[in-house]
């Protein structure tokens, strides 16, 4: 029985899988058709941005002011208390912007999606929508997509670049340290390479939310009980698939670029 019960969970996680990789494969193929409604993107993009920018600034300015001082207190006992900016700046690019953004954003954007197409499933109008002649897929889910692949990206180096100035507010008022000396020693720090291997992450941590939020929000089922529940599965999912594919992403990027 117990060899049955996992044998039957193996074949309902593949089918999930298999179902999840055919429901990203239709949303790929209504963009390169360019079944594209961009009056829907433009409204995805302000409420998405719109939802989540408060909680991405007050996180990143948190964030980058207590990695500076962690950093200045961990320095100052190796007389290397001017090298504190590098560690924020380099942080901040490379791991900490992409990934504090993407969960920040799977926890309240991406739920949003979730419950909001969860909702329509649950009501019926997506199948309305169907009878009507539209294709729920290009109505629903590509703007959704789409305008995550767009806000994502700005709300990193938003947090990237308030991040960074808590930082340089704990390196003026507690590293004693030079305002001109810092914001020299921050441009310094980070190069080209750094800021790209930070934007791919970004950018794959977008199809990741994106697409685990809208296809659980697409195949709810069982009234609100569900909504709940497939709202709770996508925001677990997203968490957990973008702390794995950063560790790959990271070894990956380090491997070729170093």
């Amino acid at each position: 029985m117990e060899r049955v019960g996992l044998f039957q969970k193996f074949h309902n996680m593949c089918c999930t899988i298999g179902e999840a990789l055919v429901f990203f494969g239709e949303v790929l193929t209504s963009i390169v058709q360019g079944k594209i409604r961009w009056n829907e993107v433009r409204k995805q993009v302000y409420e998405q941005g719109a939802q989540t920018i408060i909680i991405v600034v007050l996180t990143s300015l948190a964030a980058g002011a207590v990695l500076a001082m962690q950093g200045y207190v961990s320095m100052s006992r190796f007389g290397a208390k001017e090298f504190v900016s590098h560690l924020v700046a380099l942080s901040l690019v490379r791991e900490l912007g992409p990934v504090f953004t993407a969960l920040i954003f799977s926890g309240k954007a991406g739920a949003k999606i979730a419950a909001e197409l969860g909702t329509m499933n649950v009501n019926e109008q997506i199948t309305a929508t169907r009878a009507m002649g539209v294709d729920p897929m290009e109505f629903f889910v590509v703007p959704r997509m789409l305008a995550s692949f767009m806000v994502l990206p700005l709300l990193a180096v938003i947090f990237e670049l308030v991040g960074m100035f808590g930082g340089y507010i704990v390196g003026i008022f507690q590293a004693h340290l030079p305002g001109s000396f810092y914001l020299s020693q921050t441009i310094r720090a980070i190069e080209f390479v750094d800021f790209f291997s930070g934007f791919i992450k970004v950018f794959f941590f977008a199809v990741i939310i994106s697409w685990i939020c809208c296809y659980e929000g697409f195949k709810t089922r069982g009234g609100s009980l569900g909504v709940g529940q497939h709202t709770t599965n996508a925001v677990a999912y997203s968490y957990i698939l973008v702390i794995i594919s950063n560790t790959f992403l990271t070894k990956f990027i380090l491997t070729v670029w170093g």
